[in-house]
């Protein structure tokens, strides 16, 4: 397994055009910068009223394959 780290700051606001179907994917940048774009509906388990803030963890499989998405704090 191969995992992924990165920091997320997007507002409930910002958010809402993933939500409503109008962009169907988030791109971030992990710790080591690289770029990951990765489909919006896998965050939304994790929408406060606040939007998006905090560190996660990306799990995928040696074939790049999405394991899982976890919210780390």
């Amino acid at each position: 397994m191969k995992y992924y780290y990165f920091s997320l700051n997007i507002s409930y606001h910002d958010y809402l055009s993933y939500y409503s179907g109008q962009a169907s994917s988030i791109l971030v940048i992990t710790d080591h910068g690289l770029k990951l774009q990765l489909p919006a509906v896998h965050f939304r388990p994790f929408l406060t009223q606040l939007g998006l803030k905090g560190r996660y963890r990306l799990t995928t499989d040696e074939h790049h394959k999405f394991i899982r998405l976890e919210f780390l704090r």
